[in-house]
């Protein structure tokens, strides 16, 4: 079977400086990989070179077995990729529907031309996302004036709009209190049974919480990449 997404090799130095090493990894469709560390150990390095913020110096990535490296993002996310970042960002003019709604008129490729009929477009279609995401009560409220955990979902909707089969999720929960952690990663659970996810976080709970699979970064190298529960329970004892 082909991997939803595969590294080989993948490194990028920054002059002398190497700030991911040679990192290796497969995901399956439906499985959801953490990324943990220190700061400054290649998480987000790594993270980049998949939607390609960033070249990489060496190494390839596959996304459904098709070489990705060498694409701009907006060629990345035409084949399949939604992403998150982790400070949020949507219109905040603009109402809740109107903002997916924006999405869904960029991924059917429509032109500007047709922008004073863009709030009539797609609003079922754009009901549906906000329901998944458990927003759909909020769709007529402009995004000013939400409070940050729903504008880290309404993004969510927004991501996953071009049916992506590979969504990348950027601190999903940072800043977030409790109660509104625990939603978004309730629905990232839920998302799992459709989506291939990869997440870098700095909360280790809950890459125990979501993840089938942990890799934890230490100066750009992936010191172990294991399923997460002997991750947890059992990591690799290092040489000394």
């Amino acid at each position: 079977m082909t991997a939803v997404l595969e590294t080989r090799g993948l490194s990028r130095s920054f002059g002398a400086i190497k700030a991911v090493d040679n990192v290796s990894f497969s995901l399956a469709k439906g499985e959801l990989l953490a990324m943990i560390g220190p700061n400054g150990a290649g998480k987000s390095t790594c993270f980049n070179m998949l939607m390609g913020q960033l070249s990489p110096s060496a190494g390839e990535v596959f996304l459904n077995g098709q070489n990705i490296v060498g694409l701009k993002p907006r060629q990345i996310w035409r084949r399949g990729v939604g992403r998150t970042f982790q400070i949020t960002s949507t219109y905040s003019s603009m109402t809740v529907i109107e903002n997916v709604q924006m999405a869904l008129v960029s991924h059917h490729g429509k032109t500007f031309s047709i922008w004073p009929f863009a709030t009539d477009l797609y609003r079922d279609e754009a009901l549906g996302f906000l329901t998944l995401v458990d927003m759909q009560a909020q769709a007529d409220r402009h995004c000013a004036v939400l409070a940050y955990g729903d504008l880290k979902r309404l993004e969510l909707a927004i991501a996953l709009c071009h049916t992506p089969t590979l969504l990348l999720m950027d601190e999903p929960t940072s800043a977030l209190d409790p109660r509104s952690t625990a939603k978004v990663e309730e629905l990232i659970d839920q998302l799992k049974e459709k989506y291939t996810i990869v997440i870098v976080t700095h909360n280790m709970q809950q890459a125990s919480r979501v993840s089938d699979l942990t890799a934890f970064f230490y100066e750009g190298v992936v010191v172990e990449m294991t399923k997460t529960e002997q991750l947890f329970t059992k990591p690799k004892e290092q040489k000394t």
